[in-house]
């Protein structure tokens, strides 16, 4: 009996020391709970079963985005690259279309259906085309997508999965944008013999379903000249066909071609109506790696050297010239090579084709400060007190 008094005893003890611990964990650590009208928007996991097989994917809902709104959605299939498939249904999100929107939600009021590949298939095969619309399928009626503003995207094995989705129901999609696509898989090579007769299949197939192609000049995976081909086939078909080639780009040429502001609002400018008469169209852009560089003086390029201060008043780049060209040095003693898209615009011609350097000038008319833009930020650096520019 003592030694069952004893043990009780200890326990309480134990307890009352542990009393004050668990009240600070619990005061640190607050429970979590939703507000009342609660609902997931964001990448959401989903599972369609086809044919008894599971699949795992991703939907993406807007922020703004309300169950209770009545809204109809507008709504993107998108088909990822050979790199991202898989059976985890989440890999395929980190690159492309997805990636675009977590850098830009503003600009993609759409519903998502992502769906993944499984290793050691691809989109065009029947299966997996099944599985892509049945992902669709069960996402637009649980999220009241719109039927009229249905559209398709795909990058590369993607790609030719789009191509042959548009293909063999032109009529469900608004528009189709692809990337670094092409109608000849490489998986099979021997369609490379039907070159002559190929393409116009599937541009009589397509009619005039607006279609939008990006590719890189320079792509060594899949050649610029299928989409050649497929622009061509379109245009003689009087198609409806943009065709933008990036010059200098290679196979991710979907890194630019998603972060076209135009491409949402171009898609969003399609809908789907039975009695529509679309128009014919043939468009093909070059679309240059860099803009032509202006000439500066020597008097010119000595206007913008100097050391740059941060907002916190440190020391972030330098400027400075070197015979007839401009450099910039980071803190790190990094250097990059500037160049003169305008008196007042400078940019990197071995780097980002996005990002520029705005110049800002004094009542004078010399350089004060430059501001550093690209897609997603900028960082305004200002010229050191007692610099002079000449």
């Amino acid at each position: 009996m003592h030694r069952i008094l004893r043990f009780l005893a200890a326990c309480l003890w134990i307890a009352y020391a542990l009393k004050p611990a668990q009240a600070l964990a619990t005061a640190s650590n607050p429970s979590f709970t939703r507000p009342k009208h609660f609902q997931e928007t964001g990448f959401l996991n989903r599972i369609i079963d086809v044919r008894g097989v599971p699949y795992h994917f991703q939907v993406y809902l807007p922020e703004e985005w309300r169950r209770d709104d009545h809204k109809q959605w507008p709504i993107i299939l998108f088909l990822h690259g050979r790199g991202e498939r898989g059976s985890e249904g989440m890999w395929q999100t980190q690159i492309g279309l997805p990636a675009a929107v977590r850098d830009h939600p503003e600009r993609w009021p759409f519903i998502l259906v992502i769906p993944q590949c499984p290793q050691d298939h691809y989109w065009t095969e029947p299966d997996m085309m099944a599985m892509a619309l049945a992902a669709l399928d069960q996402e637009t009626e649980e999220f009241r997508a719109d039927p009229a503003r249905t559209y398709l995207s795909g990058l590369s094995l993607g790609g030719y999965g789009a191509w042959e989705l548009a293909r063999l129901d032109p009529k469900r999609w608004a528009a189709v944008a692809i990337a670094a696509g092409g109608i000849f898989w490489s998986y099979a090579p021997e369609r490379w013999r039907e070159m002559s007769t190929l393409p116009a299949e599937y541009a009589r197939a397509v009619g005039r379903t607006p279609i939008w192609i990006f590719h890189g000049s320079d792509d060594p995976v899949v050649p610029p000249r299928e989409d050649e081909l497929m622009f061509a086939a379109v245009k003689a078909a009087g198609g409806n066909i943009r065709y933008w080639v990036y010059q200098g780009l290679k196979h991710d040429c979907w890194n630019r071609a998603y972060d076209e502001p135009e491409l949402p609002r171009w898609l969003l400018s399609h809908r789907r109506e039975p009695q529509q008469a679309l128009p014919s169209l043939a468009e093909r852009v070059l679309i240059p790696l860099h803009p032509p560089a202006l000439r500066l003086t020597p008097e010119q390029l000595e206007s913008f050297a100097g050391d740059y201060n941060d907002t916190h008043g440190q020391l972030a780049v330098t400027i400075f010239r070197q015979g007839e060209q401009l450099y910039e040095k980071n803190v790190h003693g990094e250097v990059d090579e500037l160049a003169a898209e305008t008196l007042n615009t400078l940019f990197y011609p071995n780097g980002n084709s996005i990002t520029r350097l705005t110049v800002e000038r004094d009542a004078e008319g010399r350089v004060a400060a430059v501001t550093l833009r690209d897609d997603r930020h900028e960082e305004r650096w200002e010229r050191r007190p007692g610099e002079s520019s000449r």
